[in-house]
């Protein structure tokens, strides 16, 4: 059986000027607007260039395919929660819980923000979430809150951080997406965010108290 080859999903080149830096941001907006509101079955390199106002050969000097784009969105989704969990999991002068209480609102509210691209994101992931850019993309996160979990529960084995790491990362994934599927109000999202969080808290005391 013969593999099948991935799409190359790095960019083509790095916009040095300001007018190549402007016509990059065009193209990534554009290519949001186009994901938002036809989703990613019928997002094309052509639907963002016309959305951009520019031509499908200027789309294709900084971007090789549709996968490429739809890469450097989901890239800079994930940068912006690497960016926001670091801020938030690292402030050592808040005590480590409350640093999770705030991290639960601010993801929970950042996922019914942006449920639309989130989830037509999701729909793409298969053209790159193997990649190894996808990886390593990940892999900042998850060594962020690897250091939050050795920080929190310092006198708990290695294997039990380790699970209830994974739990945390697999509940804000799974709850999230499921949540912010439905419009809600801020009073909602607070309400529901309180409660996770009382619930990640409780579960993390157990371990530390036992």
């Amino acid at each position: 059986m013969t593999n099948q080859r991935r799409p190359q999903i790095s960019s083509r080149k790095q916009p040095k000027q300001a007018r190549s830096t402007e016509l990059v941001a065009a193209i990534q907006q554009a290519a949001i607007q186009v994901l938002a509101e036809e989703g990613a079955t019928r997002f094309t390199t052509a639907r963002v260039a016309e959305k951009a106002g520019v031509s499908v050969g200027s789309v294709y000097q900084y971007f090789p395919n549709k996968a490429a784009i739809l890469f450097q969105l989901q890239a800079d989704e994930w940068k912006r929660t690497s960016d926001m969990l670091r801020d938030i999991l690292e402030d050592a002068g808040t005590p480590a819980l409350d640093r999770l209480r705030a991290l639960v609102h601010a993801f929970i509210h950042s996922e019914c923000d942006e449920a639309k691209i989130r989830v037509a994101l999701n729909d793409a992931a298969p053209l790159y979430r193997d990649a190894p850019e996808a990886r390593q993309a990940r892999a900042s996160v998850d060594r962020t809150l690897e250091r939050f979990m050795e920080e929190l529960l310092p006198n708990v084995s290695a294997a039990t951080r380790s699970l209830a790491g994974g739990l945390i990362t697999t509940t804000f994934s799974v709850v999230g997406k499921s949540f912010s599927g439905t419009p809600r109000t801020r009073a909602e999202i607070d309400t529901y965010a309180d409660a996770m969080a009382d619930m990640f808290c409780a579960y993390l005391n157990s371990l530390d108290n036992g």
